[in-house]
Formats: C-alpha cells, structure tokens, sequence
C-alpha cells in the first residue's frame, strides 16, 4: 500500500506506509495545554511550583489518547482538584525550540499549546481550590500586567494573548511564540500591559452632595447597537471612558463638561445625558459623576488638546469595557444604573460580538 500526502514529495512520487509514518514522525511535536481562570476582578489564577521560578497557568502536557480538552480538565482536578468542564478554546500557539525554556538535554523538539477558557469563578469555587501536594506550592491571582514579572516571558505572552482574545470575543487566536499573527486592535494597542486603573470606591445613584467637588464626568456613551465608546491611550494600552475634569468655562454643569471632553479627546459627539451617579473618592474628597448618552457621530481622531494623545476608539458591549478596569464590588452596582439608563434610551442590549476599533468617522 502506498502514500502520497507527505507535503516534501515529488508529485506523483510514492512512500510506503512505513516510510511515510516514520516521516511524520520525525518531524512530531509535544502537545500541551493550559487553562485560563480569572476571579470577578479580572486577575488571572497562576500557580506557584517547585520546579521552576516562574509562575504558570494551571495545565500540563497532554497524555496518549487524550484531547487537549480532556487534558486540559485533568490537569485542572488534578492540579486544583476542582473537576471543571472545559468546552471553549482561547489560542492555540506554535512553540519554537528557541521560543522554550526548556534544557538542551530535553532536545524540545516544539510545541503546540492549546490554551483554553477556564472562565471567571466566584468565591465559593476559589475556595474549594485544594493545590495538589508535592506539585503545587500556591496559587494565586495576579493582575495581568504584573504577569510578565511573574511569568516566563513567552508563557505571558501567551496568557496575555489569551486574555486578550477572551475579552475581544472573535474566537480563539493562533500564536507564534505567545504573540498573534492575526493581532486584534487590543494586541496591537497593548491592552492590559499595563496597570489598570484601580478605583475601588463606592457608587451612589444619588446626586452628588452639595459641597463636595467634582472632579471628574464621565460616560457610557452608547451606539445604537448597545455597544459603548472605549478610549484606548496609544503609549500604554490603557483604557478610559470619554469625558474629564471640568473646567472654568464649564460653569460647574457636568453635561457640558462631558460633552465639551468627548469632543476634544474622542471627536464624539453626544446627545441624551442621563446622570447615573457619582464614586466617593475619599482623596480629596471628591466626586467622580457617572452618566449614560447616546452616541450620534464620530470625527476624524484627532489629538486631545488637553494630553497631545490620540487615543484608538473602540466598540465594546458594557460587560467588554468594565475588563479593562479594575473597579472593585462597585462596578456591579454602576454596570446596573448604565443598563437601566441604557432601557430608557431606547437602545437594546448589545449582543456578544467581537470589539471593533472606529478608525474613522462614523454617524449614526
């Protein structure tokens, strides 16, 4: 019987079944796989082991006979002893010899590692975590951008790649060494490479008290398909919410602040301002107000007067955006004032897509 699919051939040449075989062999890799886990705050679950410095993904090689998604739950309940069913793929990334870290006597031959979504667990399942004796020393959630000091630099890669993909929603990646061939704006930008912006403090649905200042007016500002307005800084991945500080000319109204930031650092305009509330900062003290508005029509991006910046603009659903933030317990409380808000606007929930980078301008 013979064979004539081995991609160096000759066309119209012919191998033996043994030869053929002993070909594919030669040129195998290792298979391996890693899951991704977050907890409600978006940091990212590594494990701490004796074997190395570095800290890893829960996840292992992947055994004969198995799939990678079936190793990939083993090496989970077998690592956590959590039994978790993994059903959903994030990036699969080809692992060059000179990409590893492993010793030369392993001869490493490359990889393929599968990585997949272990999703965001809640207390109670992060409290049932039991680390396997003699192989796990710890485990615990790191905040992404702290993951390249933390990690081998091509495992970061690839739980950054991951990560990234996860929260933009057009499916699972192909990596190079843990970078994309395909990067998504958020790759391109550097999404999560650096700190977010941590403001745990407490969100009043309430106007703000007299006397006590405002410093900041911000807004979920939505497109008509229940998407919102994300501000990406270009020097650092970093992500805001159109609006700012209010100035002079402003005459303490907020709406004006608002609308007067968005025009200069997004060219958005905005119509439909509706308060949601403000964030106590006990620095100050000071308020930060929170509105929702419709977003009617964007210009040409342009530099922010006020940074000299010119910030990528994106589209994501709400659920999308608050990833990129770490607000603390509040963010629930405000996520359900801009949904509320969003229902008397008349703009229907957005349905789960990929985020999207506005480039140029658009009207609704």
């Amino acid at each position: 019987m013979t064979t004539t699919s081995a991609s160096d051939e000759l066309p119209g040449t012919t191998m033996s079944d043994e030869d053929y075989g002993a070909l594919r062999a030669s040129a195998a890799l290792w298979a391996g796989t890693s899951v991704l886990i977050t907890n409600r705050r978006g940091q990212v679950l590594i494990q701490r082991v004796g074997y190395r410095p570095t800290r890893l993904l829960p996840g292992g090689a992947v055994e004969k006979g198995e799939s990678p998604a079936q190793a990939a739950a083993r090496e989970v309940e077998e690592e956590l002893g959590v039994t978790a069913t993994v059903t959903r793929g994030l990036a699969i990334d080809w692992v060059s010899p000179a990409g590893a870290t492993a010793s030369p006597a392993v001869n490493f031959p490359g990889e393929i590692l599968h990585v997949f979504d272990g999703g965001v667990w809640n207390e109670d399942q992060i409290a049932a975590i039991r680390p396997a004796p003699g192989e796990i020393e710890a485990v615990e959630f790191a905040e992404p951008a702290d993951l390249p000091a933390l990690m081998s630099p091509g495992d970061a890669r690839r739980a950054l790649s991951a990560l990234r993909a996860r929260i933009a929603g057009a499916g699972p990646v192909f990596l190079e060494d843990g970078l994309p061939i395909a990067p998504t704006v958020l790759d391109r930008v550097g999404v999560l490479r650096t700190s977010r912006a941590r403001h745990h403090l407490l969100f009043h649905p309430v106007p703000v008290p007299g006397g006590l200042t405002v410093r900041q007016s911000w807004a979920w500002t939505f497109a008509p398909d229940g998407r919102v307005l994300v501000l990406l800084e270009p020097d650092t991945g970093a992500a805001c919410l159109p609006g700012g500080t209010p100035e002079p000319e402003d005459h303490g109204d907020l709406e004006v602040t608002l609308f007067r930031e968005a025009r200069e650092e997004a060219a958005a305009a905005l119509t439909g301002a509706r308060y949601l509330g403000y964030l106590f900062d006990p620095t100050g003290p000071c308020a930060r107000a929170r509105y929702a508005a419709v977003l009617t029509n964007l210009g040409p991006a342009s530099a922010d007067p006020a940074t000299g910046r010119t910030y990528t603009r994106i589209l994501a659903t709400p659920e999308q955006a608050l990833e990129f933030f770490d607000w603390g317990p509040s963010a629930a409380d405000q996520i359900r004032a801009v949904h509320r808000a969003r229902e008397i606007l008349g703009i229907p929930k957005a349905a789960h897509q990929p985020v999207t980078e506005v480039a140029g301008p658009a009207s609704w």
